[in-house]
């Protein structure tokens, strides 16, 4: 049974619908709902994506996150979580982003699968994935949240808020996943040219391939299929760094080339 009223999930979808079009915070949802359990955050989570797709938003694709043993022992987590992403949260590479519309924001590397065909599970493969994955692109993720400060229970303020999505830099040089070994595709984060952190995309459930098909079966869960033409954003393999405004923030991917934008 879910902790949560059905009342309590609207309201608490409202107001994280709210705080995003008047981008003013609200009080993390672990706070004002301290028995609120899993369960009730992707109920929260998924009732302001209906509110978002009826306001005329685009559902675009999904996040993963929490996919390091490290931030899920942070969180008290036992396996990843996921967001939905929307048409708006997508900015063009090489853009001037202002600072301003940001909460607390903070930026990762990782790459994201481009799908050609619905991913529908249960018991999706690494091998379903492969086949249904058109190309991958290298990205920047915003990380960031409508809720202000830290709430006692850090696990349920991200999934109920799309997992703590802000924006996503999509690279424009696409790649085919026979043409590469994604375990091994390495990336550094730099901020006005000196680098603040780098990794491999291993350190994503070994490999970013297994998140993707961990999300289509936990999607299932919920009654969602990734669409084709769907954007899934496999997992930081870098710990999020934070950014000011001024700074020239640059991803540089082995193989897979850059992504930037600037913060004003």
């Amino acid at each position: 049974m879910p902790n949560l009223s059905d009342s309590d999930v609207a309201t608490a979808a409202q107001a994280l619908f709210q705080a995003e079009l008047d981008n003013i915070p609200i009080t993390p949802i672990s706070e004002t709902y301290p028995n609120a359990d899993v369960d009730d955050a992707y109920r929260i989570s998924q009732a302001v994506t209906t509110l978002k797709v009826a306001a005329g938003r685009v559902i675009k694709g999904h996040k993963i996150g929490l996919t390091s043993k490290a931030m899920r022992v942070l969180t008290s987590a036992t396996e990843p979580d996921y967001g939905t992403m929307f048409d708006n949260w997508f900015i063009m590479e090489g853009s001037v982003i202002p600072r301003s519309t940001m909460n607390r924001p903070l930026v990762e590397v990782e790459l994201a699968f481009v799908l050609k065909e619905p991913l529908q599970g249960p018991a999706i493969t690494v091998a379903d994935v492969i086949r249904a994955t058109d190309f991958v692109l290298p990205s920047i993720e915003i990380v960031d949240t409508r809720q202000a400060g830290r709430g006692p229970n850090t696990l349920i303020d991200s999934i109920s808020d799309a997992a703590a999505c802000g924006l996503v830099i999509l690279g424009a040089n696409p790649t085919k996943l026979k043409d590469i070994d994604v375990r091994n595709v390495g990336a550094t984060l730099s901020i006005n040219g000196d680098i603040e952190e780098s990794g491999m995309a291993r350190a994503v459930m070994g490999n970013p391939i297994n998140a993707v098909a961990w999300l289509a079966n936990k999607l299932h869960e919920y009654g969602v299929t990734p669409q084709a033409g769907h954007v899934i954003l496999s997992g930081s393999f870098i710990k999020a760094i934070p950014f000011k405004v001024g700074d020239n923030v640059e991803a540089l991917f082995n193989g897979l080339g850059e992504v930037s934008f600037r913060a004003r």
